[in-house]
């Protein structure tokens, strides 16, 4: 596996997100445990900035979450981090303030055009899923 696949190049672009002055930085609590080759996976604790009025994981942060994470899975390939085409989120249970999250993102295909990613949020406690959904993401920039 080259340096540029692994788990220490997801850190490094995980840590240069979480310090930019834009959205991004919202993914500051997502620290890198695992993948490398197409994927990325890790874990944040919702705090209560990641909250919604009903005191649950907001839906915005876990699109947001998805989004960036897939990234890092697809940027772990020889792909262009390119555009995204589609962002789909299916949210399936809340979590709460103080719970563990573990973040899975997969690069189910990476074509001339387009690449494909897929992602899951389950909660470290009991393994149930939160959300899972994933994107599809335009590759195809002229390297002139």
């Amino acid at each position: 596996m080259s340096a540029k696949r692994g788990v220490d190049f997801l850190k490094t672009v995980a840590d240069y997100m979480a310090k930019t002055s834009g959205h991004d930085a919202i993914t500051n609590v997502f620290k890198v445990t695992g993948g490398g080759d197409g994927r990325c996976i890790g874990e944040f604790t919702i705090t209560k900035a990641h909250l919604n009025a009903a005191g649950g994981l907001h839906g915005g942060y876990t699109a947001t979450m998805i989004d960036n994470v897939t990234t890092y899975a697809l940027m772990s390939t020889d792909a262009h981090p390119g555009v995204s085409v589609d962002l789909n989120v299916s949210y399936m249970k809340s979590a709460k303030e103080g719970e563990e999250i573990i973040v899975d993102a997969n690069t189910l295909k990476v074509g001339k055009k387009l690449a494909f990613i897929e992602c899951v949020l389950k909660k470290k406690s009991d393994g149930s899923i939160v959300a899972k959904g994933g994107q599809t993401k335009f590759i195809d920039f002229n390297k002139e």
